[in-house]
């Protein structure tokens, strides 16, 4: 239940620190951690968002079994929160980047494959400049991180965005995210290796549509850019399994008569790539383009910059 507002909220008599707080709380889903993260304990976490309550008359947080649950009014301020903090920490700390000095945390989405072939890179990066960052990867769970990045829970989300880079390059200078491609892939049929029809020579359309199909799909949807071609010709698949992960799809794969289609350049990824055989697609989807994605408030700030740039070399051939 909401607090019943004594008065309009005045912004002059706010305690702009219950912000920091607030936002601690909403990106760690605990107060706990978000007093870890602050330097502060639970107890006086919880009085400074009891005062902030007091102050917007909203309950703000609701107490779950793993933490807390933000109320509709706090998923409302929070992205403003956030964006305004953000300001002011960049207006206020000092321009340069210290990499062996300052202690950042970088929150990176992407999925379990793209993590594969970038995060030793960038793991690598770290030893060598002996850099004080840190690195949460999580997982990437939509085509569409827009939200996310908006909202300032994650710092940078990397993949195939097919439909978020035009819409951006629309909207043109008026974007809020900044694109930066990083390298292209094609997708292949990935069967286990002694699949009959990894050996019947070229794979025909109509043994491509009889056959049981995995479906890799971060968003749980039952259908991908494959599908989306056969049904311009009036074709479809049986899809019998869809999944989330690119090493699931590639364990079910090869302990099963299952087809899927990756991106070529995820199949080493899989762990499986020596019980895995590529056949090429009888049809022809468009060209994957992986890059990465970034708010618009990052774009100048030294240290997401040099994360930038470690991801821009941990992504270059060999």
């Amino acid at each position: 239940m909401a607090i019943a507002r004594s008065a309009t909220p005045n912004f002059r008599t706010l305690d702009l620190n219950l912000l920091r707080v607030f936002d601690a709380a909403m990106a760690e889903g605990s107060l706990t951690r978000a007093g870890a993260t602050l330097a502060m304990t639970q107890p006086a976490v919880s009085h400074a968002l009891k005062r902030l309550r007091e102050a917007l008359g909203d309950e703000l947080f609701t107490r779950t079994t793993h933490g807390v649950k933000p109320t509709p009014a706090a998923e409302v301020l929070w992205p403003q929160v956030r964006t305004a903090l953000a300001a002011l920490r960049q207006a206020v700390e000092p321009a340069a980047f210290d990499v062996g000095r300052d202690a950042v945390l970088f929150r990176l989405a992407m999925a379990d494959a793209t993590a594969a072939l970038l995060v030793p890179g960038l793991v690598t990066a770290i030893e060598a400049q002996a850099a004080a960052a840190t690195l949460r990867v999580m997982p990437l769970t939509t085509r569409d991180p827009r939200r996310l990045l908006q909202a300032n829970a994650v710092d940078l989300a990397l993949g195939s965005f097919p439909e978020v880079v035009p819409a951006l390059q629309a909207e043109g200078a008026q974007a809020q995210l900044r694109h930066r491609p990083l390298y292209d892939t094609r997708y292949v049929c990935v069967m286990r290796r002694d699949h009959p029809l990894a050996r019947a020579g070229a794979l025909t359309l109509d043994a491509y549509c009889a056959a049981p199909h995995l479906l890799v799909s971060f968003s749980g949807r039952p259908f991908g850019a494959v599908d989306q071609v056969l049904a311009a010709i009036g074709r479809q698949r049986r899809i019998v399994l869809t999944v989330n992960q690119f090493f699931t799809a590639g364990r079910v794969v090869a302990r099963s008569h299952l087809l899927t289609v990756l991106p070529e350049s995820f199949l080493e990824a899989t762990g499986y790539r020596d019980e895995l055989a590529i056949v090429e697609l009888p049809i022809a989807p468009a060209t994957v383009h992986v890059g990465m994605l970034w708010h618009l408030r990052h774009d100048t700030d030294p240290a997401h910059r040099w994360l930038r740039d470690r991801v821009v070399a941990a992504a270059a051939p060999g």
